[in-house]
């Protein structure tokens, strides 16, 4: 008696569901870790760390000529920093008649709830802001002060 072979299809029937398991085992795998990239670098693109520079005050472009609280002055510059630790530090550049530059530097520890900073000065109060990508805005007694990293 001659025996034939098995053929082809029978080996496919018996190794299908084998290669389905395993193709769909590989597709969940790669759509896992392609799943946490993307929220890494979520997490990291909205995470205020760096600095950001001044751009504008209540829609004016720095330099500007600003009165707030009964003072004339020009806001020359001014910048942000948020470091990863939690603390942050603003500095700004402005002058008063006679024209002579003031550096103020401020410390500050700051808390941060998805797009959302609340900033407490160090021997002051605190200033809420806002995250979008990279600009920086928030409401400083009144003023709204614009920074773009």
């Amino acid at each position: 008696m001659k025996t034939q072979p098995p053929s082809v299809d029978a080996s496919l029937e018996v190794y299908a569901p084998r290669i389905i398991a395993l193709s769909l085992l590989a597709f969940l795998l790669l759509h896992l870790l392609t799943g946490c990239q993307s929220a890494t670098a979520l997490a990291a693109r909205n995470h205020p760390a760096g600095l950001y520079r001044l751009v504008s005050i209540d829609g004016k472009m720095i330099p500007c000529d600003l009165s707030h609280e009964g003072a004339s002055l020009v806001v020359q510059s001014g910048s942000i920093s948020f470091n990863a630790d939690g603390t942050c530090r603003s500095l700004t550049v402005f002058s008063r008649l006679p024209r002579r530059d003031i550096h103020r530097e401020v410390n500050a520890a700051y808390t941060q709830n998805g797009k959302e900073l609340a900033i407490q000065w160090l021997g002051a109060g605190t200033t809420k802001g806002r995250l979008n990508g990279n600009v920086f805005t928030m409401n400083n007694e009144g003023l709204i002060l614009v920074y773009r990293k």
